[in-house]
């Protein structure tokens, strides 16, 4: 009685290891194909991150003025940019322009804040805006850093231009860019699991952070 007991002992230890590393097999598989997405992705969209100098009430007034101007020159540069490595190139172009414009609407508010505007590698969160979200993850990004950076932050899209698109314009903008159709059910379709996919992405992200050697 005491042998039969420790076999089936061992047999149901064995069964919960096998279904443990199948789990963990599946959940390896789902979160590469789900960075791979969030990669390609990231590949075709440049990200808008404006740093306003503080969280005071006026410092974050400022940052969405600034943000204004900088965001209506930005899509007028963006016209013709039929890809994010047109975008990218356009962008870099005006940066000095940008920067200007962002200083010229500190002076105009009244404030003496410095402000650089770059182009730079940027790990976002997931964020969700008005009709679509984004996984987390490293995308380039136009930052404007204004004063001393340390408010809190504002985040879009600046290519394609999403978050100026109307909501019933979201797929039809972002096709024209060079996003797919499965980018856009991605961004878009919540009922269809994005929020665990971008989970998953989430987890990884964490994951891959955490295991990359310190520089």
């Amino acid at each position: 009685m005491v042998c039969t007991t420790k076999r089936r002992s061992r047999r149901t230890r064995r069964v919960l290891e096998l279904a443990l590393g199948l789990g963990l097999a599946a959940a390896l598989i789902w979160g590469n194909v789900s960075l791979h997405r969030q990669q390609a992705l990231a590949d075709r969209v440049v990200r808008l991150h404006i740093l306003a100098n503080s969280d005071s009430e006026e410092d974050q007034a400022l940052k969405l003025q600034v943000r204004d101007r900088v965001l209506d020159r930005a899509a007028e540069i963006l016209t013709e940019s039929a890809d994010r490595a047109a975008a990218e190139h356009a962008l870099r172009a005006a940066l000095p322009e940008l920067e200007s414009l962002a200083a010229d609407e500190i002076a105009l508010r009244g404030y003496d804040y410095p402000v650089t505007a770059e182009l730079a590698d940027t790990a976002f969160p997931t964020r969700e805006y008005d009709g679509f979200a984004l996984p987390a993850g490293r995308y380039l990004a136009l930052r404007l850093v204004i004063g001393a950076g340390e408010g809190h932050n504002w985040w879009c899209v600046v290519f394609p231009p999403l978050c100026t698109a109307v909501s019933s314009d979201l797929a039809q903008t972002a096709m024209a860019a060079g996003l797919t159709e499965d980018d856009v059910q991605l961004i878009t379709e919540s009922e269809s699991g994005y929020v665990l996919k971008f989970k998953s992405i989430e987890l990884w992200e964490s994951l891959r952070a955490r295991l990359a050697p310190e520089e």
